[in-house]
């Protein structure tokens, strides 16, 4: 009768978790058996609703967790726990099976540690962008996948975009845009019908020009001095990238640049810029009309057409005055 009071105090006591570590007064019993085996679950053992005869589940997982050295030191509240919440007992045995069955090395840590790491990945990938001093300094076939996170900002809207790029290239000595993806569709459908055109980059003195050449989804400037000195050899002195890899599914086209810092400076750059939407992205046709007739019909172009419209926009106008410093 006693082995059998001592046999339903064990029963009763049952398993909580592994991690508690539990039951010092089964080391004795432990000490018999060579280190790595486990003895076999009592006969017997029933766990909370279980029949007779066999132990259920829930009896298997009592028995395996009075096999833990330390079940001894924690059965007292184990045994209150199942009396006054059997719930509560049922759920952390269940959950103590399913730590067990976990692989090894799991670790909801290992989880949390990818998941930091995947957001402190940088949005942005290049440095140094923007400015370049030697004519061999740039950079080719420059993706936007080499710039920028792409797969980080598909998760972002639009405007979200729009402000990042804006606000990372405001701090570089270079030139940048988001360009509506209407706008860039107009611009690249003329590019494609007349891929160069003749600009005015307003000096103290006068004008320079800069011959546009679009070659893809970038737009090549070179002074018509070089070109007239130096041929097809001329080198770019700035160079426009556009990148449409996100005008599908968020409606905007990236842009940003880079341009020799011994011919240029910024605020000329973006008067070259600005020229690109003002002749290509324009409604009025005879704004047009001069891009064409430079592509088609070149015997009738005149440069000083090209002037006066720039000045009727008002583009150039600090650089003509002298209120932007500059690099002479």
């Amino acid at each position: 009768r006693r082995a059998e009071l001592g046999a339903d105090r064990v029963a009763m006591a049952g398993p909580l978790a592994q991690g508690w570590g539990l039951g010092a007064a089964l080391r004795s019993r432990a000490a018999l058996r060579p280190l790595g085996l486990l003895a076999p679950p009592a006969r017997g053992l029933q766990g909370p609703g279980s029949g007779t005869g066999t132990a259920s589940g829930t009896g298997a997982g009592e028995a395996a967790l009075e096999e833990n050295p330390f079940y001894g030191k924690y059965r007292h509240k184990i045994q209150e726990l199942r009396r006054s919440s059997p719930d509560v007992f049922e759920s952390r045995l269940e959950k103590r099976t399913e730590v067990k069955k976990q692989p090894v090395g799991y670790s909801n840590q290992g989880e949390f540690i990818r998941c930091m790491e995947e957001k402190a990945r940088p949005i942005f990938l290049a440095e140094g962008l923007g400015t370049k001093t030697s004519k061999g300094g740039f950079t080719k076939d420059k993706t936007l996948d080499s710039i920028l996170n792409v797969e980080m900002v598909k998760e972002k809207s639009a405007e979200e975009i729009k402000q990042i790029w804006n606000q990372y290239f405001s701090a570089k000595d270079t030139v940048y845009a988001v360009i509506p993806a209407e706008k860039f569709d107009l611009i690249w459908k003329r590019a494609q019908e007349c891929p160069s055109f003749l600009y005015a980059l307003p000096r103290k003195e006068g004008y320079e020009f800069f011959v546009g050449q679009w070659s893809g989804t970038q737009l090549h400037f070179t002074s018509l001095i070089n070109i007239q000195t130096q041929g097809e050899t001329a080198p770019s002195q700035l160079i426009l990238y556009h990148y449409p890899e996100l005008q599908k599914e968020k409606g905007i086209v990236l842009m940003t640049a880079e341009m020799d810092s011994k011919f240029l400076v910024v605020h000329e750059a973006q008067c070259l810029a600005n020229q690109v939407q003002l002749f290509y992205a324009t409604d009025r046709s005879e704004t047009y009309e001069l891009v064409e007739t430079f592509n088609h019909r070149s015997n009738e172009f005149k440069y000083m057409s090209v002037i006066a419209e720039l000045e009727q926009s008002g583009l150039g106008r600090e650089l003509k005055h002298g209120q932007v410093s500059d690099k002479s």
